[in-house]
């Protein structure tokens, strides 16, 4: 038996690789298949073992040792059927022979991480194992977690280990003892900026710079600017949060924030993005230097 993991949610692919180990009675034999030899393809795949007639091998990043995998798919059919063995490949090259052999026989699972859309798809998963780790999570407090964490597993799997300790789950104690990430981080960051709070303006960026990547906090608040766009400019009839996949909380918190500035302060909001862009992408000045001067530039609109 054959099984192909793929894709880059390590989350998921741990955990169905528990799924398999945990299912077979014995010792499970863990190659690196980055240093995996020619030579030893015989034993780990056709050999029996002197203990027990069933082995399970799992072999993790055989894609990248191209002196094997180029060869590999010759392989399949020598596997013998005392073993399951076990691929991990977070991103194989579909377009090799030896994937589309694989795909032919072997059962494939395919494990994407998830994105902005898959906010409510992240909410019922942490209802679900909330419940699995022995406590329940008002609907409230499921989509605070989810804002507040973001839609990465490991991330929400260790939050839900944490409130797992905790005598009763609510908003309040979430935000005490969570950590909350950057997309929260930025959110507020934003909101003080269109709020023209210049002095938790300046406090907040100061905290932000001793820890976070100004690229990526700034391709963050370019996102949302232009969510704000989006909320500013659609009409009753659209629906902004299926059509941009903008989460229906964000876009609730936007839309007054739209009407209050009003679609000619948003222009220039983006303007003032867009001119920073360029500013950065040509090394105008320190890129710290360009964010705080662009957020003090939309505060006293």
């Amino acid at each position: 038996m054959i099984t192909l993991l793929i894709g880059d949610n390590s989350f998921e692919i741990e955990r169905s690789l528990s799924e398999i180990t945990a299912d077979f009675d014995g010792d499970v034999e863990r190659i690196d298949g980055s240093n995996l030899q020619l030579s030893q393809l015989p034993d780990l795949l056709m050999g029996v073992s002197l203990f027990s007639n069933a082995r399970t091998v799992v072999i993790r990043d055989l894609s990248s040792n191209k002196a094997i995998w180029l060869t590999f798919g010759d392989w399949l059919t020598r596997v013998s059927d005392d073993i399951h063995l076990v691929l991990v490949e977070p991103k194989p090259d579909k377009r090799t022979t030896t994937f589309k052999s694989l795909k032919a026989q072997a059962t494939v699972r395919e494990f994407q991480p998830w994105t902005d859309r898959d906010t409510l798809t992240a909410e019922k998963w942490v209802s679900a194992e909330s419940k699995k780790l022995g406590f329940n999570m008002d609907k409230e407090s499921i989509q605070t977690l989810v804002r507040w964490v973001g839609v990465d597993q490991w991330q929400l799997f260790h939050a839900l280990e944490k409130l797992a300790l905790v005598d009763s789950v609510s908003v309040e104690i979430i935000k005490n003892i969570i950590e909350p990430n950057l997309i929260e981080n930025v959110f507020n960051l934003f909101e003080t900026a269109l709020k023209g709070d210049m002095d938790n303006l300046c406090q907040t960026l100061r905290i932000l710079e001793q820890s976070e990547d100004p690229y990526r906090l700034f391709a963050l608040l370019s996102s949302q600017a232009f969510q704000l766009a989006a909320v500013a400019n659609a009409s009753k009839s659209d629906n902004v949060a299926k059509d941009f996949g903008i989460h229906p909380y964000v876009v609730s918190k936007l839309e007054p924030i739209a009407k209050r500035i009003g679609k000619s302060s948003v222009a220039k909001i983006i303007t003032i993005f867009a001119a920073t862009d360029d500013d950065i992408k040509l090394s105008r000045a320190e890129p710290w230097l360009l964010i705080n001067r662009a957020l003090i530039k939309i505060a006293n609109l």
